[in-house]
């Protein structure tokens, strides 16, 4: 299923006291579902008018983005999309995920109690996994989800240095951003699942398995993205 022709109802703003949240959101979510795609400049009057709100809570939300690794500033030339990841970088980044975060998903299910579970019942995603019928909205929040439930593992498995290693590079953006498709999400979800159910178990060689499947299965949906 493509879903790129998805109806953009992120476009029409609700004014209210988060509106530069609501502009990052939406700005957000066509980066994730390649409405706009990478590379492309990003102007600020265009998004003025498209979103119908004033400069600031534009350049507000652009400048999260532009830390989170999603939006590049250029000086004399302004906004633009962060450009894909090659290849190459591609391959490092599951390279090291697959290096690091097996074990430390395992390292978190022998630490796990009750409180840590619900906390990534509610990361995972699952339980809200079909609400909602815009599917950018959907795969940009789940975009969001991801980031969220890995960080958690990394940060109950206890290396903080691992942990913010990952997320200096932004690795889950950038990845989402290759390939925009129901699968992605779907299939995803159905590996939390089996990654919560380790967890809840306190199952470690059960929780190192389900995390070394989960980066497998992840890195082979989206190889076709470079072909």
């Amino acid at each position: 299923m493509n879903l790129t022709e998805a109806p953009d109802q992120s476009a029409f703003i609700q004014r209210s006291n988060s509106l530069a949240g609501s502009v990052y959101e939406a700005i957000f979510a066509q980066l994730m579902a390649l409405k706009i795609a990478p590379g492309a400049r990003m102007s600020i009057d265009n998004l003025v008018r498209e979103l119908n709100v004033s400069q600031t809570p534009i350049r507000e939300a652009l400048g999260r983005l532009e830390g989170e690794g999603l939006v590049v500033k250029t000086h004399l030339i302004g906004y633009s999309a962060a450009p894909q990841i090659t290849r190459r970088r591609f391959d490092e980044l599951y390279e090291l995920r697959l290096l690091l975060e097996p074990d430390s998903a395992a390292k978190a299910a022998a630490r796990m109690d009750e409180a840590k579970l619900l906390s990534l019942q509610e990361a995972a995603g699952v339980m809200g996994r079909r609400e909602g019928t815009d599917e950018r909205i959907r795969y940009s929040t789940f975009a969001r989800q991801d980031a969220v439930f890995h960080d958690k593992i990394l940060e109950y498995a206890g290396n903080e240095l691992i942990r913010e290693t990952l997320n200096h590079q932004h690795t889950h953006f950038h990845i989402f951003r290759l390939m925009f498709h129901s699968r992605v999400t779907e299939e995803a979800l159905d590996e939390h699942e089996a990654l919560l159910s380790a967890f809840a178990a306190g199952n470690a060689a059960a929780a190192e398995k389900a995390m070394r499947v989960h980066l497998e299965h992840s890195r082979d949906r989206l190889l076709p993205a470079f072909e």
